[in-house]
């Protein structure tokens, strides 16, 4: 018996690489795309989307919100998610419209941005859908409350859905404020 050395191993791996590189050549080249994600919901009647990494969970409006006195009518009141405090906001009674009217489809996305904490109720998810940089557009004409909010849009179901920041609503002077 012949004992192997370890320059013959590494003669043995150097003949492996090199013989692999040059069947290699001729493989197809596979190419990556990236998808942007996001979660798409209605405000008023709007189709938007909110990018997926800014949405920490999306629930059921919770039983048990209980009011907050003194504050303003968008703010909802504090629910208990698995012992977190979470305060549940109508988004679209915050934006201007009329209040969210909460049923089975309603829901609530969860945001946790610079130390703000909460729950943005409502009225419709879509789901979640990927999106290719190709899909990017123009983004449509929008009222200015909703507009503040919006960096950008994808085509989506023969739409531009604007695309709807939660981190810069978290950001919003107006929204941190609750209080009357």
């Amino acid at each position: 018996m012949t004992e192997t050395t370890s320059a013959d191993l590494l003669h043995l791996l150097q003949d492996i690489e090199n013989r692999s590189q040059r069947n290699a050549a001729g493989l197809p080249q596979q190419k990556t795309q990236q998808y942007w994600e996001a979660v798409l919901f209605n405000i008023s009647g709007l189709g938007v989307m909110a990018p997926l990494q800014e949405v920490k969970e999306i629930l059921n409006y919770p039983d048990g919100v209980t009011r907050v006195p003194g504050t303003q009518s968008w703010l909802l009141g504090m629910a208990n998610i698995r012992g977190n405090l979470l305060p549940i906001i109508d988004l679209q009674q915050f934006l201007g419209g009329v209040p969210v009217v909460i049923g089975r489809r309603s829901r609530v996305l969860v945001i946790n941005h610079q130390g703000i904490y909460a729950g943005l109720l409502v009225g419709d998810v879509q789901g979640m859908r990927h999106f290719l940089d190709e899909q990017r557009t123009g983004v449509p004409a929008l009222p200015e409350h909703i507009r503040q909010f919006v960096h950008g849009a994808y085509e989506a179901e023969g739409a531009a859905r604007p695309v709807f920041s939660l981190n810069l609503l978290a950001e919003n002077t107006e929204f941190r404020v609750a209080s009357l």
